[in-house]
């Protein structure tokens, strides 16, 4: 059965009137997609395009950006140009929940988690992050070390260390995620993290934390006492 076009719709109804006359916030996840996708099919509005895919996935946008361009364009009215589109704004998110905040002073695991979710929560492959703290335990940069597949990234100490040392950092805080959605850190992991930690103290820096993001969660291995 063919669906009625938005432009059917009272004016009040239609997702663009309703973003410029009550702001963002008053609009579904499905009506801020459907935005993005600009138009619907024939057979139904880019809200019920939007609706259905969004079902598919739970409602749930971490899901959705974990599938990828790549598995959206399976769907039929999702071409190439709208998946990139989507793929877009979902980045430009991260991105703006990702930047680091100089101000912030690290003082427990979940505000050092909460600077790695954002761009790792979605990640279909492993990457090994580092935070890097003054003596106050602000924040001087965080770093990108390595990317792997989805079973692991290979981990160069000289590189972490290399990072900290040229940004002459006091301590350090290790991250990287597991796309499996387990939070439960592995044999390597473990043995990474305690090499690390003793290479750290010849060269007078302390690490923190490992954090181990999976999805919306995550594990310290400090709180674990891991370390």
């Amino acid at each position: 059965m063919k669906s009625a076009g938005i432009r059917s719709w009272s004016e009040e109804d239609r997702p663009r009137e309703k973003f410029l006359s009550k702001g963002a916030q008053a609009l579904s996840d499905a009506e801020l997609i459907s935005i993005l996708f600009g138009s619907g099919t024939r057979n139904e509005s880019a809200v019920d395009l939007a609706r259905k895919i969004l079902q598919y996935y739970q409602n749930d946008l971490h899901r959705l950006a974990k599938a990828g361009p790549e598995e959206w364009t399976r769907w039929k009215g999702i071409g190439a140009v709208r998946a990139l589109t989507l793929a877009a704004a979902l980045e430009l998110g991260r991105r703006r929940n990702g930047r680091e905040d100089t101000a912030v002073s690290i003082q427990n695991s979940e505000q050092a988690a909460a600077q790695f979710r954002p761009i790792l929560q979605d990640l279909s492959h492993e990457e090994f992050w580092i935070l890097l703290l003054n003596r106050a335990n602000k924040i001087i940069r965080r770093c990108l070390v390595s990317k792997g597949g989805q079973s692991g990234t290979m981990v160069d100490p000289k590189i972490v260390f290399r990072f900290a040392l040229e940004n002459k950092a006091t301590s350090i805080i290790l991250a990287h995620n597991h796309p499996s959605g387990t939070c439960k850190p592995s044999e390597q992991d473990i043995a990474l993290t305690k090499r690390l930690v003793q290479a750290s103290a010849l060269l007078d820096l302390r690490i923190l934390d490992h954090i181990i993001i999976a999805g919306q969660h995550f594990l310290s291995m400090a709180d674990e006492q891991l370390l």
